[in-house]
């Protein structure tokens, strides 16, 4: 192959690597330091959609309480987001309500 070629080939794969391999790392690893910092009392969502309050936590897992006396355990991996981002989006404030009179 000649120079040109291979530069095309090489250009090929950088672009692969800046638009697809390294965001999905970045999102990876924010998944993670999100996983890892949850604490007790948070309300979040897992992932198949299931809405509740976690009330202990361990190294891989958390217990998580659903409805009044109903609780589960789940894997900390299964957690999506917390309970105000899936309501109100990914921004740190939740709209205001208008006043009515």
């Amino acid at each position: 192959m000649d120079q040109i070629g291979l530069l095309f080939i090489g250009g090929m794969f950088l672009v692969m690597y800046f638009f697809f391999i390294r965001p999905q790392q970045k999102q990876q690893k924010l998944a993670k330091e999100f996983q890892d910092s949850i604490d007790k009392g948070a309300k979040i969502v897992t992932t198949g959609g299931i809405h509740g309050k976690i009330i202990k936590t361990d190294d891989t897992s958390v217990m998580l309480e659903i409805d009044n006396n109903v609780k589960m355990r789940i894997e900390k991996s299964a957690i999506s987001m917390e309970l105000t981002q899936a309501a109100y989006g990914a921004g740190d404030k939740k709209p205001e309500v208008a006043e009515t009179k």
